[in-house]
């Protein structure tokens, strides 16, 4: 028969004997899958003759193979000391699923377990070593093959292999394996599993959860291949592990075609030419073929070129793929199935998880608190998906016992070993929120010390729970911020800005629920598409707001589907429903890596455009006495003036136009090639000297003239013009000139869009039609709205009274004092809004800020921290909430009408 081995770039066909065909297991062995609370598309093509069938190991195949997946006896057991050799064991259990999955045919825990079948070697495979591999098993493994111990291993996530040679017989051989998986305890990496599942803790999958397999080899053979591209030596540096001592010969194929050899010694570093390499990358995911031989023992796998680094790019520290800053837009995936745990029922499932999360968009994906199986990272490299790799933690959410630390870092060491070679991961994550956190800097070196060539996130979260005191020998200063406050921290001289997990928008299905009814989100719940799909369009362009404004260079989206009682996800936990409409997330999500090629403006926004040329990135776009020029930040009026609102083009819609903050109608345009601000005079030609065109810049956006095509805005000595790269002006080189037409697009200088007098009595009066005899109000320290009339209490008038101050997060926002509670200031906390004493914590003073800007008959006050939403009125209540539809009342029109307040007089002077 022939099998395809879906393991290099090209993939090979190989011819394989009959000795391949999986061997059943004793007839004793019974398998009957019980019944998950949820089905996949994939749990019915599941059977004891096609369990995985597919060659597991992508970077080191071998063309002889003998699968030993498939049905299983079993019992569970008091210990794992006395192996039941020669006994048939009760049950039958189909390998590799965990025991607690309903494909595994036990669906119940245990905390030791015995696993046997019978297996025959191939006559073919006389004269050479037989290898057993297992892809993963939890946590403490023994294995017994005819009644000899042949192994111990312990760790969950790695790979491992013993030699049996010397324990096989002729005909039928027994093989035992005895597993420990007590799960909960602080004393070794579980991530996610507990054996009482709830909340953000999931069902554990103990016992073997990947494949099992029979390999015969030479007696010299290679073990694993370590490949760390050289882009800019256009080599491939190869170190080949395996017997020691032994002459190797490598060859790099492209197409069929070999393109580049060399030889050398096992773990010595092979430097094999990639002529003109092919780079990969999540656009143009190109592999190269590798083939590895030593004496009689071949291997193939598989390579990309590709290089990683960090950079100063535009004026701010970005993550480097190939050289160039990549916007990393990735999903927090946890790898858990409603069938098979932490074993997808089949390939096919396991790639589409991958496939659906590059179709809807995105570019990255963090694997959280999980190691895959070999082909989960094969379809990552092939699909062209960036990887953040979590290290799995122990279960103990504060610095787990010390007799832990051992296993967590030898667990760790072999799981970066193993995953060195794989393309797409970029990134290493040792910690999550601080749990089982401990000795940061020192395990921050010992990743770097294994693999140098990635950038290391010691604690994704780290604004969150950490524990330990930050160190400064990593890359990555790394938020979490669930709905998209602007208080995430910015990049540093040494550490790239991450958004490591945000979003977690609910929204339950029935009849695709693992739990009924109960399910939760870190977010709101939802109730339909449309608004779920409109919330996530909110919360993402801020993200795409913050590439530039905030120096973010990458954010990962929980989650891309449901988990067990979590409902965050865009497909369900079954994977039979998409949540949202697939081509909305995929058009806001091309807009934040539009945002941060260049080619991207957000229409609507205030702005203000920062200089990007190193040495001058304190500087801002503005204009004074109608000329454009650029100075350092100083003054209410320099902020007016170097504040902008983003229109559409006035020559086109597909540019952009820049209108004065506080002289509307005047706009940015060229004049004899100066650039200047003036009033429209409705001309096509001011329209087309003020309309600009977003081009991917110096990390940021250059803005071509419309007018003037190849022409871009430029500064020299403070003055703002048009200018054309060409060598025209003495100062000019390609480097000068990509610097100087590059602008940042930042949060705006002055952060309102409407003005309120500072220092001055208000009252706001509700807009929405049939209640505008209605006030914003505290009453019992809620806010609320009430009629108020000049015959009302003297309470009633001093409660919907507000003094307006210089925002208290920042200046050009405003807070509300109340009048007769001075010192008090309207606050959100919960999305409800309620008067409080000043705190004097930054927390408070961001709740407490509101920026004004322009609103439907009034001024709206947007929250300066839980962005995109609006101090909104609903049914007497006052709250902060976003146009996303979470309540069944939501529409466009009663939204832009409840949350628009017309400032009147005060009615407690």
């Amino acid at each position: 028969m022939f099998r395809r081995i879906v393991g290099a770039a090209t993939g090979f066909l190989l011819a394989a004997s009959a000795a391949l065909a999986i061997t059943p297991a004793a007839e004793a062995a019974v398998w009957q899958p019980k019944a998950p609370p949820l089905t996949t598309p994939w749990t019915s093509q599941v059977s004891p003759t096609n369990a995985l069938p597919d060659y597991p190991r992508p970077q080191l195949v071998r063309s002889e193979w003998q699968n030993l997946n498939g049905v299983w006896e079993f019992s569970g057991a008091s210990s794992i000391n006395t192996p039941p050799v020669g006994q048939t064991l009760p049950e039958g259990v189909l390998v590799p699923y965990p025991i607690e999955s309903g494909l595994s045919g036990i669906q119940r825990h245990e905390d030791y377990m015995f696993y046997r079948r019978t297996f025959t070697v191939p006559s073919t495979w006389s004269g050479r070593r037989v290898l057993l591999n297992f892809g993963a098993v939890t946590w403490e493994t023994r294995v017994w093959v005819n009644g000899t111990q042949v192994g111990t291993h312990t760790g969950g996530y790695d790979a491992f292999t013993f030699d049996i040679t010397g324990a096989l017989r002729s005909g039928d051989n027994e093989i035992i394996v005895g597993a420990y998986s007590p799960v909960d305890g602080s004393r070794f990496p579980i991530g996610k599993q507990r054996r009482n599942p709830s909340g953000i803790w999931y069902t554990a999958s103990s016992g073997i959860w990947q494949t099992v397999w029979l390999e015969p080899v030479a007696a010299n053979h290679v073990t694993r291949l370590d490949t760390v591209p050289d882009v800019p030596g256009g080599v491939l540096d190869l170190v080949v592990q395996g017997s020691a001592g032994q002459q190797v010969r490598a060859e790099v194929l492209a197409g069929g075609t070999v393109v580049g050899t060399a030889s050398g010694t096992v773990g010595a570093h092979i430097r094999v030419p990639v002529p003109n390499a092919h780079l990969w990358s999540p656009s143009d995911p190109y592999l190269y073929d590798l083939r590895v031989t030593m004496g009689t023992d071949t291997v193939t796998g598989y390579f990309g070129m590709r290089s990683l680094g960090k950079a100063v790019v535009g004026g701010v520290l970005r993550p480097l793929l190939n050289g160039k800053f990549v916007f990393q837009l990735g999903t927090l995936d946890q790898g858990f199935w409603p069938d098979g745990n932490y074993t997808a029922p089949t390939d096919e499932a396991l790639r589409f998880d991958l496939e659906r999360q590059k179709a809807l968009g995105f570019n990255m994906v963090r694997k959280h608190i999980k190691v895959e199986p070999a082909r989960w990272y094969y379809w990552a490299d092939k699909l062209g998906l960036m990887v953040w790799q979590d290290m799995p933690a122990v279960d103990a959410v504060a610095d787990p016992p010390a007799a832990s630390h051992a296993n967590f870092e030898s667990e760790l060491q072999r799981v970066v070993n193993q995953l060195k070679g794989i393309t797409s991961i970029v990134q290493w994550v040792p910690f999550n929120e601080g749990w089982g956190e401990y000795d940061n800097a020192r395990i921050v070196d010992l990743v770097r010390s294994i693999d140098p060539s990635r950038l290391i996130n010691h604690d994704s979260g780290s604004n969150c729970c950490i524990s330990d005191p930050s160190p400064t020998n990593d890359d990555v200063i790394d938020d979490h911020a669930y709905q998209m406050s602007d208080g995430t921290r910015l990049p540093d001289a040494t550490k790239i800005a991450v958004l490591g997990e945000y979003g977690g928008l609910g929204r339950r299905v029935t009849g695709s629920e693992w739990s009924p009814g109960n399910g939760f989100a870190y977010g709101d719940l939802y109730p339909d598409e449309n608004s779920l799909t409109t919330r996530y369009e909110t919360i993402t362009s801020q993200v795409a707001r913050f590439v530039q404004t905030r120096g973010l260079s990458a954010s990962v989206y929980t989650e891309p589907y449901d988990v067990e009682n979590e409902v965050n996800g865009f497909y369900t936990y079954d994977r039979r429903v998409l949540k949202m409409t697939a081509s909305r997330v995929l058009a806001v999500n091309q807009r934040v890596l539009a945002a941060a090629a260049g080619t991207d403006v957000s229409r609507g926004e205030l702005v203000s455009l920062r200089v990007t040329t190193p040495g001058y990135t304190n500087r801002y776009l503005r204009h004074q006495n109608g000329l454009a020029r650029t100075d350092v930040d100083s003054g209410d009026l320099l902020k007016q003036d170097a504040t902008f609102w983003v229109r559409p083009g006035l020559a086109s819609s597909s540019c952009v136009s820049f209108e004065s903050r506080n002289f509307p109608g005047r706009y940015l345009h060229n004049v004899s090639l100066r650039i200047q601000n003036d009033p429209s005079d409705g001309t096509a030609a001011f329209a087309a000297d003020a309309t600009f065109c977003p081009r991917s810049g110096w990390g940021a956006t250059s803005l071509e003239s419309y007018s003037n095509p190849g022409s871009f805005i430029r500064h020299y000595n403070e003055a703002v013009y048009l200018a054309k790269q060409g060598g025209a002006n003495p100062w000019d080189t390609a480097t000068s000139f990509a610097q100087d037409t590059t602008w940042a697009v930042t949060v705006p200088l002055w952060r309102s869009g409407a003005d309120l007098t500072r220092d001055q009595a208000v009252s706001f009066r509700v807009t929405t039609p049939g209640f505008t005899d209605r006030y914003l109000r505290h009453r019992d320290s809620l806010a609320r709205t009430d009629v108020i009339t000049s015959s009302s209490d003297t309470v009633s008038k001093q409660d919907a009274t507000f003094v307006v101050r210089a925002g208290l997060a920042d200046p050009s926002c405003y807070s509300l004092e109340s009048r007769n509670f001075p010192g008090s200031y309207l606050r959100h906390q919960n999305f409800r809004v309620h008067l409080s004493a000043n705190e004097n914590t930054d927390l408070f003073r961001r709740d407490a800020t509101f920026c004004a800007q322009p609103g439907t008959g009034g001024v709206r006050l947007a929250s300066i921290n839980e962005l995109g939403t609006n101090v909104r009125h609903y049914a007497e209540e006052v709250w902060v909430a976003s146009n996303s539809g979470a309540h069944t009342y939501d529409n466009p029109t009663s939204y832009a009408q409840d949350v628009s307040w017309a400032v009147s007089s005060p009615w407690a002077p």
